[in-house]
């Protein structure tokens, strides 16, 4: 199975739904990559506007 990035949020996942912000529009077509681990610390997940720790697509096509 392909990781899958959310079109709303940038979240990549493995299932067919955002487990970040339960949304369906998902995309395998995705570049870049960026791992929070702690949002609250993170200058650059202030910058996306990543909520939760984890992997995040910076361009979802």
């Amino acid at each position: 199975m392909k990781e899958k990035a959310c079109k709303n949020c940038h979240f990549i996942s493995m299932g067919n739904i955002c487990p970040n912000c339960k949304s369906t529009n998902l995309s395998e077509d995705w570049a870049g990559l960026v791992i929070v681990l702690d949002v609250e610390k993170s200058d650059i997940s202030r910058m996306i506007g990543a909520k939760t720790p984890g992997k995040y697509a910076i361009h979802v096509r």
